[in-house]
């Protein structure tokens, strides 16, 4: 499968590759393989059926076109593997079996890659929070400079939302699937080739079939987009500070990165905006997910086949976007003049009301604090022996810290 032009987040990553047709193909061949396994260890079937599966050649674009007569690919993939393994293949099972074995299959060998590159990404995110403890730059709200915080606590913030949502994805269960043509593994007599099936294919092993109860896949969901939301908040904010006028940090330069097809001079920051573009448009697929709950009875009637392309996205861009923030998280440039630079007098204010407020009243201070903003008079000098806004950062270096400690203490 050719990288997706219109999705350079995850065009050429790990993520694109362990969620492609093929990985796809060879997910659907190792759950058909794992059964055959698995019942052959129960004695249901003849040793050999796993080994001719998992050597079986089969077309993939033959396949796709193929799988329009059944509504999923699994009917024709029994029937070619079939004439190379026997009639004992896919002894039992029904093809919801093997589809969602093979999205949990897909699943978890991405959610190995996206971990690792989270891990990479919060490694990063520590040493900028460790390096900037105390750089003291403008906080900001509403897009206006408010009151002096630090870099570091900035970077903590993206540090602890990261670690947050990599906790989620990494607590989301995989459940194997096996129940047969209604969920109750008749064809099968025994409940037996449930564990060994999970154990086959390396995943958690269900309570129940869950043919109708898509709590794994909407879980699953859930946790990308709380993944791709965490990393498109770092990556946001990067796109804000890089700002031409703000210019605190820049993102890690690389040949003919950020360019401009107008403007030479220009260095656009296209890893932020790239994570921010996958950051859109999970939650979108993750909502689809939820809507396939509904699936009525003991067989969804569309809301399964839903499931599979916002799966599939969902997991690509959020790899992708990993990918991209271990990236710029390891090289992001920051330039604590240009912060320092930028810390206007007017952030002392609520510091300097405080202050004037311990030996008069808050009115008074107020007023006091207004004048001074009207007529121009640096706030500092309102203050026995002055003040700097690199100076007043409350406990900023202690909640960097704590954070710390935090995911210090989970790693």
């Amino acid at each position: 499968m050719p990288p997706d032009l219109l999705s350079p987040v995850a065009a050429g990553t790990a993520a694109e590759k362990a969620t492609s047709g093929e990985a796809w193909l060879r997910a659907l061949l190792d759950a058909e393989a794992a059964l055959a396994r698995a019942q052959a260890r129960l004695g249901m079937i003849p040793d050999g059926v796993a080994e001719a599966i998992a050597g079986a050649r089969v077309d993939l674009d033959d396949l796709a076109v193929r799988a329009r007569g059944a509504g999923n690919p699994v009917v024709p993939l029994v029937a070619d593997l079939r004439k190379v393994a026997g009639e004992h293949v896919h002894h039992g099972a029904t093809s919801q079996d093997i589809m969602d074995t093979a999205a949990m299959l897909v699943a978890d060998r991405t959610r190995r890659i996206v971990l690792a590159d989270l891990a990479r990404t919060l490694d990063a995110l520590a040493g900028l929070a460790v390096r900037h403890r105390d750089t003291p730059m403008a906080g900001r709200t509403f897009g206006q400079q408010a009151v002096p915080t630090t870099f570091g606590l900035r970077a903590a913030g993206w540090l602890t939302a990261v670690a947050r949502a990599r906790d989620v994805l990494a607590a989301v269960p995989l459940p194997a699937q096996l129940g047969g043509a209604a969920g109750t593994l008749a064809a099968f007599g025994t409940l037996d080739l449930l564990p060994v099936f999970a154990e086959e294919t390396g995943l958690a092993e269900p309570v129940l079939p869950w043919h109708t109860l898509r709590a794994p896949v909407a879980e699953l969901g859930a946790a990308l987009a709380l993944v791709a939301g965490a990393l498109g908040k770092f990556a946001e904010d990067v796109v804000l500070l890089a700002q031409t006028e703000i210019g605190e940090v820049a993102e890690p330069a690389a040949p003919g990165r950020g360019g401009s097809s107008a403007m030479p001079h220009k260095r656009n920051p296209v890893l932020a905006v790239m994570i921010r573009s996958a950051a859109l448009r999970v939650p979108a697929y993750a909502q689809i997910l939820f809507q396939s709950q509904t699936a009525g009875l003991e067989r969804p009637a569309g809301e399964w086949h839903a499931e599979w392309l916002p799966l599939n996205d969902g997991l690509r861009l959020t790899g992708g976007a990993a990918e991209t923030a271990a990236e710029l998280a390891g090289g992001l440039e920051v330039f604590p003049d240009r912060m320092r630079a930028n810390l206007r007098d007017e952030l002392l204010s609520e510091h300097v009301v405080a202050e004037l407020a311990r030996t008069g009243d808050r009115r008074s201070a107020r007023e006091a604090v207004d004048e001074a903003l009207r007529s121009g008079r640096p706030l500092g000098d309102l203050v026995p022996g002055g003040v700097d806004p690199a100076d007043v950062v409350g406990c900023a270096g202690e909640l960097v810290d704590r954070a710390l400690a935090a995911y210090r203490g989970a790693t």
